[in-house]
C-alpha cells in the first residue's frame, strides 16, 4: 500500500481479515479491541463457571421399583399384584423428581426383573444387580418403592423404612414418612422404622429408603393405590420428602 512520509499505517489481523489503520487512530482502536477482548473473556468466563455450577448442583437420585416380571410381590385384594403399582408410583416419582431438577436413574421402566431368564436364582441375581446399580451410579440417595401386605385387612397406611444403623437413612425416612402422612391424610400415622434384615438396606453402602406405599390387603387402600390421582399423590409426597430431607443436608454448608 502507498503512503506518505508523513503518515503511518499498521496492520492488524483481525477474525475478519487484515485491518489497516493510521497511527493517530492506533490508540482508539487498541482500546477498543481490549474491551471487546475483556467482553469476550467474561462471557465465555461466566458460561464456564455456570456449566459448572449446573454440573456440580446435579444430583443423582436412584428410584427402584420393587419385584417385576417373574416376581410379583406381595398378592393383595382380587390378586391385585404389587409390581404394577410400584413401578406406575415409581414412573411418576421419576417425573416429578425430573421437573424438580434432579437426575434419576430408574432400576426398571418395564415389567422386567434384573435377572437373567436361565439364572438357577433369579431371585437372588435380581437383588444383587439392583446393588450393583446402586454402587455404580453413587446416587445421593435411593428409594425403593413397595407395597405393604397384612393378615389383617383392617391394616393401612405408608411405611417407610430405613438401616437402622444409618443416621441419614433415618433423617430421609422420617423426612418422607413426615410428607406421606400429611399429603395422603393417614388418619392413624405410622412412624419410619429402622430394619436390618431387609437385603437392600443391609447391602446397600449409600442412603437408601424403602418406601412402603400402603397395604395391598386393605380393600380401600388397595382401591386407592390403582387410581392415578393417588398415585400422583404418593409420588409428591415421596419428592417433598426428598426435597426437604437434601435441603436439610446442605443447611450446615450453608452456614
Amino acid at each position: 500500500m502507498l503512503k506518505t512520509p508523513s503518515e503511518t499505517y499498521i496492520e492488524m489481523n483481525m477474525p475478519g481479515g487484515v485491518i489497516i489503520l493510521k497511527k493517530y487512530g492506533i490508540e482508539l482502536a487498541m482500546a477498543c479491541l481490549l474491551l471487546l477482548s475483556f467482553y469476550i473473556l467474561s462471557r465465555e468466563a461466566a458460561q464456564t463457571a455456570g456449566n459448572m455450577s449446573r454440573s456440580e448442583s446435579s444430583q443423582v437420585i436412584l428410584v427402584d421399583a420393587g419385584h417385576g416380571g417373574a416376581d410379583p410381590g406381595m398378592i393383595g385384594v382380587g390378586g391385585l399384584e404389587e409390581k404394577g403399582i410400584n413401578l406406575e408410583i415409581a414412573l411418576k416419582l421419576k417425573k416429578v423428581l425430573e421437573e424438580k431438577g434432579f437426575a434419576v436413574i430408574m432400576t426398571r421402566e418395564k415389567d422386567q426383573g434384573l435377572y437373567d431368564e436361565d439364572s438357577r436364582n433369579q431371585k437372588a441375581q435380581d437383588m444383587q444387580r439392583r446393588i450393583a446399580l446402586i454402587r455404580e451410579n453413587s446416587p445421593v440417595l435411593c428409594v425403593s418403592i413397595h407395597q405393604n401386605s397384612y393378615g389383617d385387612p383392617q391394616v393401612k397406611g405408608p411405611q417407610v423404612f430405613y438401616y437402622e444403623d444409618s443416621q441419614k437413612g433415618k433423617e430421609l425416612a422420617l423426612s418422607i414418612q413426615e410428607q406421606m402422612n400429611d399429603q395422603l391424610s393417614v388418619a392413624r400415622p405410622r412412624a419410619a422404622k429402622g430394619n436390618r434384615t431387609y437385603y437392600l438396606l443391609k447391602r446397600s453402602s449409600g442412603v437408601i429408603n424403602i418406601v412402603e406405599c400402603g397395604f395391598l390387603t386393605n380393600p380401600d387402600e388397595a382401591a386407592l393405590l390403582q387410581s392415578e390421582e393417588y398415585q400422583e399423590k404418593v409420588a409428591n409426597a415421596v419428592a417433598d420428602g426428598i426435597g426437604t430431607y437434601l435441603e436439610k443436608q446442605e443447611e450446615p454448608e450453608k452456614n
